[in-house]
């Protein structure tokens, strides 16, 4: 089974694209305002940036959740479904838990809970709400964010460019939080909707992160992850066999950009790839200068994201694949980054005329097998797809066993408490640094012995 990495990309490529959504009588946002959001870190916390990935538990955080009354005028972005967000009309299915929010992180939808209650949701662009975010993650353990960049916002020819002025927003919101909380980050750009047509734009963007925040090189950031002594950036979405409207030229040519230029580059670079990239048969195209391209990385990290139903059965599979993944990353000279995940659902987000999908999380075992195999093919550290994505099933944070009810079905974590994939993802870092035992189940434990 090959689900395409994230669904999710397709909808929020029509609304940059179209301009649809609850934009009312907002103004139209020209491309170089968008950036004006960007600026540096006003002020360090510690000193010396973090290096390397060994022991690292890194997240993908997505952060393109909207929600009407954020200030941002695109409506529930990420939550609706056909412009419409109402029992019935949505595309997360699980919903977030919030009793730990306060009122002005909240926001009002049409959704009700079992006993009469409002349901509410949070907005990505909300600054409490992202350094809460960082909060849990430096609470459980986890190292930190790839921050999700997707290239059309900037790189997309558009009448109105408000998604990037909000990405840009985020953007600095997670830079900030990183380094309140001692918590490393690395942009990740995802290709999902380029053409090569918008490569030069592309570049004109990631222009505008170096100068205009200073990505990389900002003195007073200092959680941003280095690599072999480089600031990382992960490029994502190399090599897939999904008809996407780029080439491999366009990829080389960008990554040689952002390693090679004397004035844009000095990066090590992480590429996305396929889960066959190696083998070239499945999810990967078979082009023979594929491996070429690939052999320009400084880590390889290959998206696993629906590639098997039960990690249990297929535990031996999943170490002598990543043991021939990491052969040749070795002959290679590149670094290898696992990723692991906790389950998938997209019933509400493919609707009831769809295809419907669901992975069961299996009570968290389905993940925590992810990590035993990681650990006994070799490695050290792993991503974790992803911390906030309920609206493809995938996430890690905390979310609530008291969803809404009505037209829309929504998954819960059944007997587990609504923070227990990050206490198990915290868990399983402990497990890729040899902290603790490599126990077979995380149900071997019960809530008394949770550490």
């Amino acid at each position: 089974m090959t689900i395409k990495r994230q669904y999710g990309w397709v909808a929020c490529l029509l609304l940059v694209l179209t301009g649809r959504g609850a934009r009312g009588d907002f103004a139209v946002i020209p491309r170089e305002e968008a950036y004006e959001e960007l600026h540096p870190a006003k002020s360090s916390q510690v000193q010396g940036r973090p290096s390397e990935l060994t022991g690292r538990v890194m997240v993908g955080y997505q952060g393109w959740f909207r929600a009407e009354g954020d200030g941002s005028g695109m409506g529930f972005e990420h939550y609706s479904q056909q412009g419409r967000f109402e029992p019935g009309f949505c595309t997360i299915d699980f919903w977030p838990e919030l009793s730990e929010f306060d009122a002005d992180e909240l926001y009002e939808t049409p959704f009700q809970h079992r006993d009469g209650r409002s349901a509410k949701v949070f907005s990505s662009i909300n600054p409490k709400t992202v350094d809460r975010h960082f909060t849990w993650m430096a609470d459980y353990g986890i190292d930190g964010p790839f921050v999700q960049r997707f290239g059309v916002h900037g790189a997309a020819n558009q009448k109105d460019y408000r998604s990037l002025k909000f990405e840009n927003r985020k953007l600095v919101l997670c830079r900030d939080a990183a380094i309140r909380h001692q918590r490393c980050w690395a942009l990740m750009y995802d290709l999902s909707g380029l053409q090569d047509a918008d490569f030069e734009r592309l570049a004109d963007d990631w222009k505008h992160l170096r100068r205009d925040m200073r990505l990389g090189d900002d003195p007073n950031d200092s959680a941003y992850l280095q690599f072999r002594g480089k600031p990382l950036v992960a490029i994502w979405g190399v090599g897939f066999a999904d008809d996407r409207g780029y080439g491999l030229e366009k990829v080389a040519w960008f990554i040689r950009l952002l390693r090679d230029n004397p004035e844009w580059g000095g990066m090590s670079i992480m590429l996305g790839v396929p889960y066959h990239w190696r083998e070239q048969i499945n999810d990967a195209v078979t082009a023979a200068e594929l491996h070429d391209v690939l052999r320009m990385a400084d880590v390889m990290s290959p998206w696993s994201v629906g590639r098997f139903r039960n990690a249990i059965e297929d535990m031996n599979a999943l170490i002598e694949h990543q043991r021939a993944d990491m052969a040749w990353c070795q002959r290679w000279g590149v670094d290898y980054l696992p990723v692991v995940w906790p389950g998938f659902s997209w019933q509400n987000m493919m609707g009831q005329h769809e295809k419907s999908t669901t992975i069961s999380r299996d009570g968290g075992a389905f993940l925590w097998a992810q990590f035993r195999a990681a650990a006994m093919a070799g490695n050290t550290s792993a991503y974790v797809a992803m911390f906030d994505e309920i609206d493809e099933g995938t996430a890690i944070f905390k979310c609530t066993n008291d969803p809404p009810i009505g037209a829309s079905k929504f998954q819960t974590f059944g007997a587990d408490p609504p923070d227990h994939y990050l206490w198990l993802v915290g868990e399983g870092g402990q497990l890729l640094r040899g902290d603790m035992p490599q126990r077979k189940s995380c149900r071997k434990l019960g809530p008394d012995d949770r550490r």
